[in-house]
Order: structure tokens, then C-alpha cells, then sequence
């Protein structure tokens, strides 16, 4: 190997070395979550303060993400079945698309929690890195879980978090 291309690759190691942490890094279980400040696309002001005292799923998606799109009966079920109980759902889509793109996305999936735009410096408080991305926050606004994917497990699996943060008070 030439003194040149060992250079690179250290370089390339270096740099790699520094990038790594901050793409592991994110949301832990039991941090506070990142203030929320958007608009829904029914034009609603929605911040953290609206789910204080409320279990909260936030669900960041794309219109043009598949798994994102089979993932959404999946969200209205779990919605459906504790929204009584003290769930609140939000969407928050990475589309660059525009409102208007979200707004059809809403109607045609007939999703019938809030959804939102999520602009770049909320991405970047959660640590989102690909969609669908699922966090639970409890009542006291930590989180307490993070999926990625969803899948049949996973709706166990988040059905399971949501009722045992149902449960604490």
C-alpha cells in the first residue's frame, strides 16, 4: 500500500471515527423529548404542552417511504384502541414535498390522528435517521421507547409499551 492511500484511509478512519457517535447518538430511554412546535395540516398549533399528562406516539414518516405506508392501519388500530385511555398520536412527516402532499397522504390513508410537518431541527433533536421511526413518551414526557421498522413484532411490541405506560400514573 502506497504512503498515500494509507493516509487516505486513516483520514477516512478519522473522519469515520468522529461521524460515527453522532450517528448512534439520539433519544435515550428515560431523556426528557425534544420540545415540539408545529402545525398540523389542519392548521392546528400543536407544542409538548398539548400531551402533558398524555402517554404520546410520535410517528415519523414519509408519504413515499412503503414501509411507512403499511405501518399507518397499524398506528390508526393502536389509536383506536387506547386513544381513550390516555394516547395521544402524532405524525410528523419528513416529506419535502409540502402540506399539500401530506394533506392527500392524510385523506387517502384515512389517519385520524394529527399530523404535521417535522422541519430539519426537529429530525435532528429526535436523531431520526430513517422512517418509519416510532418513539413512546410517557405521561412525564420522557422517552421510554424507540422502534424502527415496523413490522408484526414490532406493533406487539409497541402494543406492549403503550399499555404498561397506560398503566403508570
Amino acid at each position: 500500500m502506497s504512503f498515500r492511500r494509507l493516509r487516505r484511509a486513516g483520514a477516512v478512519a478519522v473522519i469515520a471515527s468522529l461521524l460515527i457517535p453522532a450517528f448512534a447518538a439520539g433519544l435515550q430511554r428515560g431523556e426528557a423529548a425534544p420540545p415540539l412546535r408545529v402545525i398540523s395540516t389542519s392548521g392546528q398549533r400543536i407544542t409538548s404542552a398539548n400531551y402533558t399528562g398524555y402517554v404520546l406516539l410520535l410517528q415519523f414518516f414519509a408519504t413515499w417511504c412503503s414501509p411507512c405506508r403499511e405501518s399507518i392501519p397499524s398506528i390508526v388500530r393502536l389509536n383506536k384502541k387506547y386513544g381513550k385511555q390516555g394516547l395521544q398520536v402524532l405524525g410528523l412527516s419528513i416529506d419535502e414535498g409540502g402540506e399539500k402532499v401530506v394533506k392527500g397522504f392524510v385523506a387517502e390513508k384515512r389517519i385520524t390522528y394529527p399530523v404535521a410537518l417535522a422541519g430539519d431541527d426537529l429530525q435532528e433533536a429526535y436523531g431520526v435517521r430513517s422512517v418509519p421511526t416510532l418513539f413512546l413518551v410517557n405521561r412525564k414526557g420522557e422517552v421510554i421507547e424507540k422502534f424502527m421498522g415496523m413490522s408484526e413484532e414490532t406493533e406487539q411490541a409497541l402494543d406492549s409499551a403503550i399499555r404498561k405506560a397506560l398503566a403508570e400514573k
